[in-house]
């Protein structure tokens, strides 16, 4: 009768947390983080992204007030794609935050009715280990991880350079109004006015996540993971239009064609905190035996966080992972291998590779190391524009950013320790970094963390 209580208590337990989890609010301000970024392509209020309200001032003849509108995205499907390929890579991996093993401390089975430990170590971090729980044990915890975004695909967030180009302007009447094929970008002659932009951006994220694992049985385990994201962004820009030739200018964000203002600077800031992606865990113990021990893993996470300020990727994500560990005295080597798949259309699927070992340094302390990899499925679903050809008065390329058509593979480095200060109860420190430029990246993610087992 008292095991049952037992366990009616822990279901109970469980219960709250995703019952919390689902009710949790995400409070923000009445502005959401992506506009904030995009408020860094804005030059005045209330206009479109690259609106330019010198050329499109109301006073202007009609003539002129079309040059206003030359750059703004909807014209032009290239500066379209620039835009959005920053905000989606922004908020993709935020919500593809780490998350910690399933069953850290001590695992145990039961024969006749007595626990026998399972495992040698306190457990991995960040990769997975074979053996469960044990039947009716739960795994408690709470950890904090921050980083900073620090590059995209190896371009420091501080220099981001992009150019927007012109739209191929071409109506009847055209090729005679300017003496030229219209079709050909270049004609008429203002076409090949650019906009320069150089971009810097900060974004700083911290996660709270409670997390909870529950021993159904001796082999199978149920997790749940309920994240509480706080994500501060601060950007600024500088823009400035090089006109090509002639004593007119036709494009300009303030003044007039004869006295015009070229330039541009604009400064955003913002912060939101809410609920994440939730996540639920499964795992199932196939095999445990010391020199080989396997199992199978599968986890989806939830679209519960906010996909507009950041806190969420808007999307499913699931991934199943196979595993295998085994120990040699106190030394542990595993492998995790598997696939992540993305809902949603801006992330593409990966292939997932751990591998790595923890030790049990003495009995209150153990070494946790892995290489872990996530390798990209396919081309990349964030889409850079092709580079712009310029046919008139003369051939020429404009590159529309420093920003690389490269692959978003990821392969971090993972070092940290676990220490048992009190039976049951663990502590996590963990440091995570990248040994690649793929992808937007922080030059490290820290994580602490507490766990009691009970």
């Amino acid at each position: 009768m008292r095991n049952r209580a037992a366990r009616l208590y822990k279901f109970k337990l469980l219960a709250l947390v995703v019952v919390a989890s689902l009710v949790a609010s995400s409070p923000s301000s009445a502005q959401h983080l992506r506009d904030r970024f995009s408020d860094l392509f804005i030059f005045g209020p209330g206009q479109d992204p690259l609106f330019l309200a010198g050329s499109g001032d109301p006073t202007n003849p009609l003539s002129l007030q079309a040059h206003g509108l030359h750059f703004i995205p909807s014209s032009n499907a290239e500066n379209a794609s620039l835009i959005a390929f920053i905000s989606d890579a922004l908020g993709a991996s935020v919500a593809n935050i780490p998350i910690g093993s399933t069953s850290g401390g001590e695992t145990f089975r039961f024969e006749g009715g007595v626990p026998v430990r399972t495992s040698t170590s306190a457990g991995p971090i960040f990769a997975e280990r074979a053996q469960t729980l044990g039947s009716g044990r739960v795994l408690a915890g709470i950890s904090r991880t921050g980083f900073r975004f620090a590059t995209l695909r190896g371009v420091d967030m501080h220099n981001i350079d992009l150019k927007f180009t012109h739209q191929n302007v071409n109506f009847p009447g055209c090729d005679a109004q300017f003496g030229g094929d219209c079709s050909l970008l270049g004609v008429p002659v203002l076409e090949n006015d650019v906009m320069d932009f150089r971009l810097s951006i900060d974004l700083d994220v911290r996660v709270t996540s409670v997390y909870l694992t529950y021993g159904v049985t001796d082999r199978f385990d149920f997790g749940l993971v309920v994240p509480i994201v706080q994500a501060n962004f601060t950007g600024e820009s500088d823009a400035q239009i090089q006109p090509f030739g002639g004593t007119t200018a036709a494009h300009y964000f303030a003044g007039t064609s004869a006295n015009p203002v070229l330039t541009a600077h604009r400064q955003s800031l913002g912060s939101a905190a809410g609920l994440g992606d939730v996540a639920l865990r499964l795992k199932v113990n196939l095999r445990d035996a010391p020199n080989a021990s396997f199992a199978v893993l599968v986890d989806g996470r939830f679209p519960t966080g906010s996909e507009e300020d950041l806190l969420g990727s808007g999307k499913f994500a699931g991934r199943a992972l196979a595993i295998f560990n085994s120990h040699v005295g106190d030394f542990s080597p595993h492998v995790n291998a598997g696939y992540l798949h993305h809902a949603g259309t801006q992330q593409n699927d990966a292939v997932l590779g751990t591998i790595g070992f923890d030790d049990r340094m003495n009995d209150n302390v153990t070494l946790a190391a892995d290489l872990v990899t996530e390798l990209q499925v396919g081309d990349s679903k964030l889409h850079l524009p092709a580079p712009v050809n310029y046919e008139s008065p003369f051939r020429r390329t404009v590159i529309p950013t420093n920003i690389p058509e490269i692959r978003d593979d990821i392969v971090n480095g993972s070092f940290g320790f676990k220490v048992t200060p009190a039976r049951n109860t663990t502590a996590v420190l963990n440091a995570l970094f990248p040994l690649n430029r793929g992808g937007l990246r922080a030059n490290l993610v820290y994580t602490a963390a507490v766990e009691y087992t009970f």
